[in-house]
């Protein structure tokens, strides 16, 4: 069976820069509470005129170019957001047309937070049935939409951006030397608890119960991802990397260090985009690889997690 492989990342953020002190200056807030409690210091939010769809573009561009590869190439487009308003023509969708595509298939995945995560397994199981050979996988969410700006507890975490994966066929897999490209994803959710992250309403604002997010991520994530670790073959010590979805700088650091991974780079970067939901962890895992922080075929734990309480997660060989 063909495997797949991630063959060039992507991302893009909006140029407005949201600082603590500026959000000091819209509600009850201050540059301390915010860093203390959540450890982000600056977001990227979008104008009226950077739809969701332009950001999306914007980083699969950028994920093309990196690969050589032309928009004509792909035959599947991926777009995980929560912050697609209208319903038709998807995001995925409105990419193919702004990239000048060919007649890709095109879906929107909604699983808020870890939307990338599920998006970039159903692009490798996609790929392994035979039914695409290229794909291009884009996590994109404008938050700053949809965030209530009167609510300190909420909007001081949300932040807009795109990051963006060129999946391709391995054949080689699974006897390459260093394994599979993608490895098998572990994926579920809670649905007794979904209610703890919302999106909801008209206009739709986003909402959440954080002290129990905190505790079901902190306590509850970290066995599953060694399980993510275990199905991949790889021992967390020997993980080159760890991204896990930038919801919040104190739980990406203790939920990191229970996983047992010691000898990874951790990546943190909450702390300048705050929290891009779907578009998380490509941009985080797109900028640790542009920095040169991690080795190509290095083995790099994803592991999404968030609204639906669902979680999903896999190793991948960095490109």
């Amino acid at each position: 069976m063909t495997g797949s492989r991630v063959v060039a990342l992507g991302h893009y953020q909006p140029a407005k820069v949201l600082t603590n002190d500026d959000l000091a200056a819209m509600v009850d807030t201050s540059d301390e509470w915010i860093t203390s409690r959540v450890g982000i210091k600056t977001r990227h939010v979008g104008g009226p005129d950077e739809p969701v769809d332009e950001l999306a573009a914007h980083a699969g561009a950028k994920a093309l170019a990196a690969a050589g590869l032309q928009p004509s190439d792909i035959d599947l487009v991926l777009v995980a957001t929560s912050t697609a308003i209208d319903r038709s023509p998807s995001m995925s969708a409105r990419v193919a047309a702004r990239l000048g595509m060919g007649s890709p298939a095109v879906m929107d995945i909604n699983v808020v937070c870890s939307g990338f995560t599920h998006a970039l397994a159903t692009a490798d199981h996609t790929i392994r049935a035979g039914a695409a050979t290229r794909a291009l996988v884009i996590g994109a969410d404008k938050m700053g939409d949809i965030a209530d700006w009167t609510d300190r507890s909420t909007c001081v975490l949300l932040g807009d951006g795109a990051g963006a994966a060129v999946v391709t066929a391995d054949p080689g897999a699974p006897d390459t030397p260093d394994g599979p490209g993608i490895g098998p994803v572990l994926w579920g959710s809670v649905p007794e608890m979904g209610n703890a992250v919302r999106i909801e309403g008209t206009p739709p604002r986003f909402a959440q119960e954080g002290q129990s997010v905190y505790r079901w991520a902190t306590t509850q994530l970290p066995p599953i991802a060694r399980q993510v670790c275990e199905k991949a073959g790889i021992a967390p010590e020997d993980l080159a990397a760890v991204v896990l979805h930038q919801a919040n700088l104190r739980i990406i650091e203790p939920v990191a260090r229970r996983i047992g991974a010691v000898n990874a780079v951790i990546a943190r970067d909450v702390v300048d985009s705050g929290n891009t939901s779907a578009a998380s962890i490509p941009m985080a895992l797109s900028k640790l690889v542009e920095r040169g922080e991690v080795a190509s075929g290095a083995p790099v734990l994803l592991f999404g997690f968030g609204g639906n309480l669902s979680y999903a997660g896999q190793v991948i060989r960095c490109p």
